[in-house]
């Protein structure tokens, strides 16, 4: 069976699955790829297996391992977890010729959509986790008043002033977050962290806002506009896509409502540009943003199973 016959099975098997995925076309070789593909009985599969590199000093560095193997699959057949099981031996067979056995700075990443549930067990029993998630909110449309008023809280653009601030409460998240395996610490991470904020404050049009409780900046969150979603838009059946950064309350300001606060300014700020979808990632072992997260009208999208190192 073809990679074209093999990616319509795959797309019209999920049609039944989730409105909001994307349309999933055949996949095609790029740069530094290799394909793959299995049968197993009358299903087959399809990979695309990708690699890529993050300097530790680079932005993206806390958010992954340094060498990324990501496999991209397509599904198709009565057993679509057979497919994928067949494809997975595929795959180990080639990530060890190119990953060096022990290394935690390598990462074996499979990106499925969270809803197509056949060939988890496949990847538990090969040593993958589920880790992240890319999580959607479709816009509230019937939101015309605007967010609730929270006592104590008030929510401002970030001014030059807040750099300390924002930089300290974007700290503390990835500290909290490096528990579950989705950051991972790094050498200059404060210097990265304010190099990057610092371009955000002071915008004519903010993309970062400070909440203060009873006059104290305890909290932050940070958003990206459709203009500038192009880098993950590609992942949701929607036109006009947001993406909220990051969320960080401080840990004395937590289960204040400083968090619902930010969340609800962010999402009023998107309705506001005509925002049709809003994304966010979230570590799914995380026990605070996990249903937080959720209970602001999130739900998964795509999870991210991952093995690190890549080649045990």
């Amino acid at each position: 069976m073809n990679s074209h016959a093999i990616a319509a099975g795959h797309a019209e098997r999920l049609a039944t699955v989730d409105a909001l995925l994307p349309e999933m076309p055949a996949l095609e070789p790029v740069e530094g790829s290799v394909s793959l593909s299995a049968t197993a009985g009358d299903s087959a599969a399809a990979g695309l297996s990708v690699r890529t590199e993050a300097g530790p000093d680079s932005v993206d560095s806390p958010w992954r391992a340094l060498v990324e193997h990501r496999l991209e699959a397509r599904l198709t057949g009565p057993r679509p977890e057979a497919a994928l099981d067949a494809l997975l031996t595929r795959w180990d067979e080639h990530l060890k010729t190119v990953a060096p056995p022990g290394d935690v700075e390598t990462a074996a990443t499979v990106v499925r959509p969270s809803r197509d549930s056949p060939g988890s067990a496949e990847l538990l029993r090969r040593g993958f986790a589920p880790v992240l998630v890319i999580a959607v909110r479709p816009a509230d449309r019937l939101a015309v008043t605007g967010p609730p008023a929270t006592p104590g809280v008030h929510i401002r653009p970030a001014e030059a002033d807040d750099l300390e601030t924002a930089v300290g409460l974007e700290l503390e998240l990835q500290r909290y977050d490096a528990q579950f395996g989705s950051v991972t610490l790094r050498e200059g991470a404060e210097e990265t962290i304010t190099a990057d904020l610092s371009k955000q404050l002071g915008r004519e049009n903010p993309t970062l806002w400070i909440a203060e409780l009873y006059g104290r900046p305890l909290g932050m969150v940070r958003v990206q506009f459709p203009g500038d979603t192009a880098w993950i838009r590609g992942r949701v059946a929607a036109e006009k896509v947001g993406y909220l950064s990051s969320l960080a309350v401080a840990e004395q300001a937590r289960s204040s409502g400083v968090g619902t606060a930010l969340a609800a300014h962010a999402h009023q700020v998107f309705d506001e540009c005509g925002t049709d979808a809003v994304l966010l990632h979230h570590a799914l072992a995380n026990p605070r943003s996990t249903p937080f997260w959720y209970a602001q009208g999130y739900r998964p999208l795509w999870t991210y199973w991952q093995r690190r190192p890549a080649v045990p």
